[in-house]
């Protein structure tokens, strides 16, 4: 019986040393816990930190594209609007410019909704270089970079002097016919008034009629892709129809007083600079430099219908019985090309001075020569404006007015009597067409608003590139 306590107390010992043991045990397990937890949480850390550094590289990649893709867009905006106005721009492969854009966006986008159905994170920059790298590959051979063109575009001509230069190393051969008719009516009183009210002798009222056919050949070659030289040789055909009654015959009806000419017209130079780079909404200046020569012949080269003097004439009608194809002075205008391309039209417009070289001349008469002097014809101001719309890939009109003031001619210093400055003004409509991608119908009417101005004028161009 002495026995019982030790046991109870050695069964309290060993239940102390169990509650004891797993105390400690379940201290363990909680450490080993807190230990895999911290762990777990670095880990997932790290994991995290690397994934924010993944996306700062695609954020930068992105950028990086999105800069390029800018860069390539504002390179291609001139030839893009080119194309929209109808002027059907080509790369260096002929493939229309502008096209590669569109395919390439929507083969982004398909991809893009591919990375979609699939459950894959893809940024818009990873869905569009496939596309865009494939797309480059089917337009154009690997390693070439697309051709900028910088070149103003391309309208309607209505005006002698082009906006868009002829690009590097490119020929342009273009045929030309301009056909030209004016009519006026001239009134001539020779008598002496009684009483100012009334006069005594001859009124003759005449009306002249001119029409003039020219064609030609214009060359145009492009020294670089900013300066090209023009050189115009044309052909001139000219007639002249006189209704009118003869002063001093006493003739009671009209007679028709006729001659024509024929024969090689001045023949032109042209320097054309274009002095800036351009661009939508932006304007485009091109400055050039025209040198007209005096190849034609002139107004006083041509036979006159006098006999010894046209000073008093009274035996023949003083009217040339040939008629001049030049002007017969040698000239140079400089001016200026402006043209401003806003979508969907482009509006366009010259300022110009023309100066003609004075000498000395003798009216050429049936028995001899009269000396007039020094001839120093008036001096040209010109200014047009006009805007031209493209109405599709091919075609395209435009619609401008035309002025120029002409100063009164000189002779010796002295303005010629009766010469006073006079004011051309003409309403131009303009028609062009693109047979081919080197070949080009343009087509324009103008109609004079002035009574100076010939009354109408067609004009027809073909320019052909090589």
């Amino acid at each position: 019986m002495k026995c019982v306590p030790y046991r109870r107390i050695g069964a309290i010992s060993y239940a102390a040393l169990l509650m004891f043991s797993a105390e400690s045990h379940a201290q363990s397990l909680e450490t080993q816990a807190e230990q895999a937890n911290q762990a777990g949480v670095g880990a997932l850390r790290e994991e995290l930190n690397q994934r924010i550094k993944e996306i700062d590289a695609l954020k930068r990649k992105l950028a990086e594209q999105e800069a390029g893709l800018a860069r390539l867009s504002r390179a291609l905006d001139a030839d893009t609007l080119d194309t929209q106005r109808g002027t059907g721009g080509t790369d260096a492969n002929g493939l229309p410019v502008g096209n590669a854009a569109p395919d390439a966006a929507a083969a982004a986008g398909a991809a893009a909704a591919q990375a979609g159905t699939t459950g894959e994170a893809t940024s818009p920059a990873q869905a569009a270089q496939p596309a865009a790298t494939q797309t480059a590959q089917q337009a154009q051979p690997v390693g070439q970079a697309p051709v900028v063109d910088s070149r103003p575009p391309a309208v309607a001509p209505i005006f002698d002097q082009p906006g868009v230069l002829t690009p590097r190393h490119t020929l342009v051969v273009e045929p030309y016919f301009n056909f030209m008719y004016s009519s006026e009516n001239q009134l001539s009183l020779v008598g002496y008034t009684v009483i100012p009210a009334l006069l005594i002798g001859l009124i003759n009222v005449s009306e002249v009629k001119t029409t003039t056919l020219t064609g030609g050949l214009a060359f145009r070659y492009g020294l670089t892709n900013r300066l090209e030289f023009e050189l115009r040789v044309p052909y001139v055909y000219q007639t002249n129809d006189t209704v009118a009654r003869q002063i001093f015959t006493g003739a009671a009806s009209d007679s028709v007083i006729s001659s024509n000419g024929n024969g090689i017209g001045d023949v032109e130079m042209t320097l054309r600079y274009q002095l800036n780079e351009g661009g939508p909404d932006k304007f485009y200046y091109v400055g050039w430099l025209r040198f007209k020569t005096a190849t034609g012949k002139g107004p006083f080269d041509v036979l006159t219908d006098c006999v010894t003097t046209c000073i008093a004439n009274t035996t023949g009608t003083g009217l040339p019985l040939r008629q001049p194809t030049g002007s017969g002075f040698l000239a140079i205008q400089p001016g200026l090309t402006w043209l401003f391309p806003t979508d969907p039209v482009v509006f366009f417009g010259n300022f110009s001075y023309l100066h003609s070289f004075g000498k000395d001349e003798s009216l050429t008469l049936i028995n001899g020569q009269e000396p007039l002097g020094k001839i120093q014809p008036g001096d040209i101001w010109g200014f047009n404006i006009g805007m031209g719309l493209a109405l599709n890939e091919k075609a395209s009109v435009s619609i401008g007015y035309d002025m120029s003031i002409v100063q009164p001619t000189s002779q010796n210093g002295q303005t010629v009597v009766g010469s006073v400055r006079t004011i051309l003004g003409t309403l131009l409509i303009g028609y062009s067409y693109r047979i081919t991608p080197k070949t080009t119908l343009n087509f324009s009417i103008g109609a004079g608003l002035t009574r100076d101005t010939p009354d109408l004028s067609l004009t027809m161009r073909v320019p052909i590139s090589f």
